[in-house]
């Protein structure tokens, strides 16, 4: 579904990304994990075309992203919610959603805002209320969401347990797997939080200095204690 091949991105004479190769295969969650720095952040951003990088092919579906627009992207079926729970605050929570349709990808059928509903029922119950009265954790839900209403084939979260409480998070998490599951969504989750990533995840990614140190199935990593204490932190 999506391949990355070669990517090597730069902040000025730094390298953040030193030819990385991973692929997320159709249906499955592949959690990228590794300390701070490592790139993990900087490899959604470059994928996305947040970042323009300076070698290397992204490909979706055989077609090559690397220099499409944000919004021939989302065309394409790529979603991406970044760091930091981006709303916007003067709107409502359904205004938010309904942004999210502007993107829709290229023949798909129109996604409800119901659907975001159904998943987040606190969204719902609260649809005309400003953005800016959301926690933290409704916050995350309604980005998850407005992405989602764009029908994207493969979706990348990025650090989306950051700052919330361990019942959030399993809640989210939960629902992120329930997609892949029902569904067949792709996603490429990027996690400081490594044990509840891999907990969800059937790939893990571990990434150190830009550069992929080992690729593993999730369970598999949990496992290796060498690896978790060297990279992982737990």
């Amino acid at each position: 579904m999506l391949q990355v091949t070669g990517l090597t991105t730069s902040y000025g004479p730094v390298k953040a990304l030193d030819s990385v190769d991973i692929t997320a295969e159709d249906g499955r969650i592949t959690a990228v994990l590794g300390a701070n720095g490592a790139g993990k952040s900087t490899l959604l951003r470059s994928i996305s075309g947040l970042v323009r990088p300076s070698a290397g092919q992204v490909l979706l579906d055989g077609k090559d992203l690397v220099g499409l627009s944000a919004e021939k992207m989302s065309g394409l079926g790529l979603g991406h919610v970044p760091e930091g729970r981006g709303v916007i605050t003067e709107l409502t929570i359904e205004e938010n959603l309904r942004l999210g349709s502007l993107g829709r990808r290229a023949g798909s059928d129109p996604v409800p805002l119901e659907r975001a509903y159904e998943l987040f029922p606190v969204l719902g119950e609260r649809r005309t209320a400003h953005a800016e009265v959301l926690s933290g954790g409704e916050r995350q839900m309604l980005v998850i969401g407005r992405a989602l209403v764009a029908a994207p084939k493969v979706l990348l979260l990025d650090e989306p347990s950051l700052g919330l409480a361990p019942r959030i998070v399993a809640q989210i998490f939960g629902i992120v797997r329930d997609l892949v599951e029902r569904e067949g969504l792709t996603v490429v989750l990027v996690e400081q939080n490594a044990r509840s990533a891999l907990s969800i995840a059937d790939t893990g990614v571990v990434l150190n200095l830009g550069r992929v140190i080992t690729t593993r199935p999730a369970a598999e990593l949990a496992e290796d204690e060498g690896l978790r204490h060297a990279y992982l932190g737990f």
